[in-house]
C-alpha cells in the first residue's frame, strides 16, 4: 500500500540448546533491559535529541517446537520471565510437521498450560478498550499461539509464484490461511497492533523499568 515500514529483528541463536540450560534466559532479559536503559539515558540527557531512536524491544516472538505434546518446563520458566519485561507472543514453528488435528489439539494444550501457569501474554486485557478493540483482541486470543510455516523460497502454484515449500505430499503456501497462520501473524504485528505494541512497551514495560531506577 506504499507505506514503508522499518523493522529491527533481533535473533537469539543457541537459546535452550545447551546441556545445562539453567539461567539461559538471562542474556535475553539483560538485552531487553539494556535497551530500556539506553532509552532512559537519552531521555534524561540535558541536550536531548528531538527524536530519540527507539531500540526498545516491542514484541518477543517465542517459538515453540512442534512436538504435539506440551510445553517444555524450560519454556514455562522463560515465558514467565519474559512476560515481565516485554510483550510476548507465542508461535508454533514448523507447524506443517503436525496434521491439522494434531495442530488443533496442540494449540488447545498450550493455551491450557499458559492459563494454568498464569502467564500473561500480549494482547492484554484493559478497561480502556472499546468494543471494537476488545473484539479484535478476543479474535487474536482465539488464534494464539500462531501456527506458522516459514520459507525463504518461492514456488509456483497454478502458474503463480508464491512464498512456500514443496515436499513429497504437495506444496505449502505460506500465505494460504488453510495451510498456516502466517498471514494472521503478519497482519497482527504490522497492521492491527503495531502502534499498540509500541505504546504498551512505553506505558507498561518501560515505565516499570523506569520506576525501579
Amino acid at each position: 500500500n506504499g507505506i514503508r515500514l522499518r523493522l529491527n529483528i533481533v535473533d537469539t541463536p543457541g537459546y535452550g540448546d545447551q546441556v545445562n540450560n539453567e539461567n539461559c534466559w538471562e542474556p535475553i532479559i539483560k538485552y531487553i533491559k539494556d535497551q530500556h536503559s539506553a532509552y532512559l539515558r537519552k531521555e534524561l540527557t540535558a541536550m536531548r535529541e528531538r527524536y530519540i531512536q527507539d531500540t526498545r524491544i516491542h514484541c518477543c516472538l517465542f517459538f515453540i517446537s512442534p512436538t504435539g505434546h506440551a510445553l517444555k518446563p524450560i519454556d514455562i520458566v522463560v515465558l514467565k520471565k519474559l512476560s515481565e519485561v516485554v510483550n510476548v507472543v507465542p508461535v508454533i514453528a514448523k507447524s506443517d510437521s503436525l496434521t491439522m488435528e494434531e495442530r488443533v489439539a496442540f494449540k488447545r494444550r498450550i493455551k491450557s498450560e499458559l492459563g494454568f501457569h498464569n502467564i500473561k501474554l500480549y494482547p492484554y486485557d484493559s478497561d480502556e478498550l472499546d468494543d471494537t478493540e476488545r473484539n479484535l483482541n478476543d479474535s487474536i486470543k482465539q488464534i494464539i499461539p500462531f501456527a506458522i510455516v516459514g520459507s525463504e523460497k518461492n514456488v509456483v502454484i497454478d502458474g503463480k509464484s508464491v512464498r512456500g515449500r514443496r515436499n513429497r505430499w504437495g506444496v505449502i503456501n505460506v500465505e494460504n490461511e488453510q495451510h498456516c497462520e502466517f498471514v494472521h501473524l503478519r497482519d497482527f504485528l504490522t497492521r492491527t497492533h503495531l502502534q499498540d505494541l509500541i505504546e504498551t512497551t512505553a506505558q507498561i514495560h518501560y515505565e516499570a523499568f523506569r520506576s525501579k531506577q
